[in-house]
């Protein structure tokens, strides 16, 4: 812990006073667990006002780095929510109140479909016949044949789209292999990896997702499997055309690397995405498994996603299913089935997206009148190169506005410095926004 606090804060600012205290953390200086001075102490040493401070402890705990006590004082954070795997602790949002939080990635409420009529059309009693029926009731069966991408095998439903990839790659992948991987990418991706004992290939993106070139080149490590992200890319919201997609499936095809290769699609916001339905399964449905999900359209607590491709693979996640949870409850698949075909609720959706599109373009023309050339993004998220990621996150604090850092998105932090922001939350402020974020973007 410093001696002294005030030969190695320069800024006597909220701002300068936040970021002088991050570096100190992040260089381990301090410790999880120290306890900091309190305001009127840290005021005293730096002869300032307790309020000022005060509002630099509020950024520092609005970005996680600290945790307040109450009379016990304040504290460097410790380690926060051991259930959660490593990078998920570290997208994780953090409970403090901030003024706007565009850190959590999730859809806005307010733009769900209404449940009501669906749940008011249920049995009043959750029955089932038999154990061994099949896993999907065959109305929502139906709908999603006649929704999908491309002309595919069995498809199932799963409890979300996580669950769906994390049961592909345990058919797929054994300890030692090695998988193909965007980087950027959602960070359970690595963690799943890591799990199954997987080395991650990292491929970097442009605005269209993986680069093919890119992808040529991963494929001759010989990898089990190729995992990305074909719309609405989380974290960048890049969604790949048709062009991209024919262009990535010729690159497996051509590849003698990668001809047992399976490509696990994570189509997770298809229903908000601007985009037209795209999946290498339309070139190549004999290496695909698509997941659907209905998360971000529908609402992220009905847990559940669809999954295509060959017969052969989607039984075997069927059959290893069987032997733990066994299907996804009929009675969520009922609702799903009536808000998938419910005119008010598919009109809901629809609307939503726009809605979704509308706040990405006007962040974007906002960025852009404060200096900085944005892509625009598909989708809720957008990313932002930034100079340097925790300053960023303090200054936004310290502005009352809480990002996501890119740290936990990147295969390695020499990849460069980001922040995730939710745009599709934004519902207002968008120049205020914008300015703060120009102030702490890389400039082109």
């Amino acid at each position: 812990m410093p001696e002294s606090y005030a030969d190695l804060i320069d800024d006597r600012s909220p701002r300068g006073i936040a970021a002088a205290l991050a570096r100190l953390i992040n260089s381990g200086q301090l410790a999880p667990g120290d306890r900091l001075p309190t305001v009127r102490e840290l005021g005293a040493e730096l002869a300032v006002s307790p309020a000022t401070v005060s509002a630099a402890w509020q950024a520092l705990t609005t970005v996680g780095l600290i945790v307040s006590r109450g009379r016990s004082g304040s504290f460097v954070r410790q380690a926060a929510m051991p259930w959660l795997s490593p990078r998920m602790q570290r997208m994780a949002g953090y409970t403090e109140q901030t003024r706007i939080d565009l850190s959590r990635g999730t859809p806005d409420d307010s733009l769900l479909p209404a449940l009501g009529p669906a749940l008011s059309r249920l049995s009043e009693h959750a029955t089932t016949f038999s154990y061994t029926d099949q896993p999907v009731i065959p109305t929502l069966a139906e709908e999603l044949r006649r929704t999908w991408p491309y002309s595919t095998g069995e498809i199932t439903v799963v409890d979300g789209a996580l669950d769906g990839v994390s049961r592909a790659l345990e058919q797929v992948v054994r300890f030692g292999d090695r998988v193909v991987i965007e980087d950027p990418t959602f960070p359970p991706f690595f963690d799943l990896l890591d799990s199954l004992g997987a080395v991650p290939v990292p491929v970097p993106l442009d605005h269209l997702g993986m680069r093919p070139s890119a992808l040529a080149r991963a494929l001759t490590s010989s990898p089990r499997a190729v995992l990305l992200q074909p719309r609405a890319h989380n974290p960048t919201g890049a969604s790949m055309t048709q062009d991209r997609a024919r262009e990535l499936a010729a690159v497996i095809t051509a590849s003698r690397h990668a001809s047992d290769a399976v490509v696990i699609e994570d189509d997770h916001s298809a229903g908000i995405s601007t985009e037209p339905d795209v999946s290498l399964g339309s070139y190549i449905p004999g290496q695909v498994l698509h997941v659907r999900s209905f998360s971000k359209t529908h609402g992220p607590d009905l847990r559940i996603a669809a999954l295509g491709g060959p017969d052969e693979l989607v039984n075997r996640i069927v059959s290893r299913r069987m032997l733990t949870t066994g299907w996804t409850s009929r009675m969520v698949q009922t609702i799903l089935t009536e808000l998938l075909t419910e005119n008010a609720s598919v009109n809901a959706v629809n609307e939503a997206r726009m809605v979704y599109f509308s706040r990405q373009k006007e962040l974007a023309a906002a960025l852009g009148r404060h200096g900085y050339d944005a892509t625009l993004a598909d989708g809720l998220n957008t990313w932002i190169a930034v100079d340097d990621e925790r300053s960023a996150l303090v200054q936004l604090s310290a502005a009352g506005i809480r990002v996501a850092g890119g740290t936990p998105y990147l295969s390695s932090p020499d990849t460069g410095s980001f922040v995730r922001v939710t745009a599709g939350v934004l519902s207002g402020e968008f120049d205020f926004v914008a300015d703060a974020l120009a102030n702490v973007a890389v400039r082109a």
